[in-house]
């Protein structure tokens, strides 16, 4: 015959993810295209003297997954040897974290910055006995007088920094906070070297922007890292000058330009999209509108492997820090507000109704990060009312997070077309600990994934890494059990969902927030090859055992980038 299939799979447990969510034992790829689906058969005729054929002996073959919410030269800067690992289980108390400060003292020269990410106090030991106890910058001090300190909660709404940070950046008793932001001080009136939300600035300005060695590298780390995990796309969830002071710019839009060349280069091993970030935290609508209009609408060189899909906002913050915008107090008090500019509730709920009017109105996707019940119901209404103002087919606007998305946001969402991006690693990480915050019924709700899927809306999943890691074995687990990290409670199990469901989330539907469900996302003829190999049955496997279950192959565009089937 005159074309050969490049790849062929026998013998496994095809997953195609089309609607029927059928399942076939073999599929050939040729030019980077899935050429058939079906039996051994089906495949046969295009088996030729080149074709590499797999035998999966019961392996499972999905689409690539596509993780449609993570932070990827964030998250290489965030992990060693670019920045000490606080997350769990490397330290497992406020102690354990001096310590690795302690030895990073030791290893770098005098009056450099020492970083470090993803420390929890649900995780560290003296926080977990007593939770009013918080990180401090005396914790720092004693074992980094002379260096400056910065370590980034797993969140990364909350940065800890220790007395040398706090003198070199000019914060004292006296320093207002930002709009949007907050010092904590002690009861003394004193800082205490946390720093939530939009305060985070007032550090990450005084640090070195990263270089374009230190970004072009930190991306290459998380492309290795993805392929490993069989993840073939993503969304880089806001690049652009409202991420200038976030992660010493990891957020920037120099950090795009890097994408550009790694992609030119022919590097970029997985599918990107990108949704821009005209602002940062406590933005103007004005600020935004104008900003956004000097972005422009950048064009895409290869619109299949990097493309500019949207815009991203920020409506409120996260429930740990109580920056979430809820209806009913959190424990303790409180409700949370936007993050936006404005003195009132009213007064920012109009400058997110703007923002989200401008944007839609410019032709703009929209992903707006909300976790708050009552800021959700606020962006799922202003995401209605420009779509009033100014019809458009099929803007696919969505919720990023949705922590607490009630039955009205859904109504809402379902009704035009909308989705919700969602975190089942996040849920895994902080469902014990949220039970302090909001209490028990509402911690359980958080991420409802079985009422969002039931009332009509788009469901995808991602794992907002550096926050958590991109690890979507972990994030199916999740969906289908609800159970936590820490201690293996179900969390809200009305919610769970099942494996279809859960798969979907990862492909298919992760595909149709990007507007590529057409040509990526499901294993059907015609459909780009890209491929991820799971050793052993997904379908009848325990989920408790989906976290460790192997990826052999991962394949993007007919090319393999990752295969441990040959070691």
């Amino acid at each position: 015959m005159d074309t050969y299939a490049d790849l062929v799979f026998l013998g496994g447990r095809v997953v195609t993810v089309d609607a029927e969510f059928s399942v076939a034992s073999a599929l050939a790829v040729t030019g980077g295209v899935i050429s058939a689906v079906g039996g051994r058969d089906d495949v046969a005729p295009l088996v030729g003297p080149g074709t590499r054929v797999v035998d999966l002996r019961g392996a499972t073959l999905l689409p690539g997954i596509n993780d449609s919410h993570l932070h990827g030269c964030a998250f290489g800067m965030s992990t060693p040897p670019l920045s000490l690992d606080l997350g769990h289980p490397a330290v497992s108390s406020l102690a354990d974290v001096a310590e690795a400060v302690r030895e990073a003292v030791g290893r770098v020269p005098g009056g450099q910055w020492i970083t470090g990410h993803g420390w929890d106090t649900g995780y560290l030991d003296e926080c977990v006995f007593d939770p009013s106890r918080l990180p401090s910058r005396r914790d720092l001090d004693a074992v980094s007088p002379d260096h400056p300190v910065v370590l980034y909660s797993f969140s990364g709404h909350a940065t800890w920094v220790n007395s040398k940070a706090l003198e070199l950046i000019g914060v004292d008793r006296d320093t207002a906070a930002p709009p949007g932001g907050a010092i904590v001080v002690d009861e003394a009136g004193e800082p205490t070297g946390l720093l939530h939300e939009g305060a985070q600035a007032l550090v990450q300005n005084a640090l070195p922007p990263l270089s374009r060695q230190e970004r072009t590298g930190a991306i290459r780390s998380t492309l290795a890292t993805l392929a490993r995990l069989g993840v073939t796309s993503y969304t880089e969830p806001g690049l652009g000058p409202g991420g200038d002071g976030i992660m010493r710019g990891a957020l920037g839009a120099e950090t795009l330009d890097v994408y550009r060349r790694l992609l030119a280069d022919g590097e970029l091993t997985a599918r990107l999209g990108v949704l821009l970030l005209p602002t940062g935290m406590a933005g103007t609508a004005e600020e935004f509108a104008r900003t956004l209009t000097a972005l422009g609408k950048p064009g895409d060189a290869d619109p299949r492997r990097l493309a500019i899909l949207g815009v991203k906002i920020f409506a409120d913050g996260i429930v740990p820090n109580k920056t979430s915008w809820m209806h009913e107090p959190y424990v303790g008090g409180g409700c949370g507000s936007l993050c936006v500019g404005g003195e009132t509730d009213a007064e920012r709920t109009a400058e997110i109704d703007a923002m989200i009017r401008h944007a839609h109105a410019a032709g703009h996707q929209l992903g707006v990060h909300v976790t708050g019940d009552r800021a959700c119901d606020t962006v799922a209404d202003a995401f209605a009312a420009a779509m009033a103002e100014h019809p458009r087919p099929d803007a696919r606007h969505y919720v990023i997070h949705g922590d607490f998305l009630t039955a009205h946001s859904m109504k809402v969402l379902a009704a035009h077309g909308f989705g919700v991006n969602m975190n089942p690693t996040i849920k895994w990480t902080v469902a014990d600990m949220e039970e302090e915050f909001v209490g028990a019924e509402r911690a359980a709700y958080a991420w409802p994934y079985r009422d969002a899927i039931d009332a009509g809306v788009r469901v995808a999943s991602g794992s907002d890494a550096p926050v958590t890691s991109p690890d979507w074995r972990q994030g199916v687990a999740t969906m289908m059990l609800r159970e936590s990290k820490a201690a293996g409670r179900v969390s809200g199990p009305e919610q769970c969902i099942g494996l279809a469901e859960a798969i979907r989330t990862y492909t298919i539907d992760a595909a149709w927030q990007d507007f590529a469900d057409d040509w990526k996302g499901s294993l059907e003829p015609g459909k780009v090859a890209d491929l991820c190999v799971l050793d052993g049955d997904l379908l009848t496997a325990d989920p408790h055992d989906i976290p460790e279950m192997p990826v052999v192959l991962t394949v993007v565009d007919g090319q393999v980038v990752h295969d441990t089937l040959r070691d």
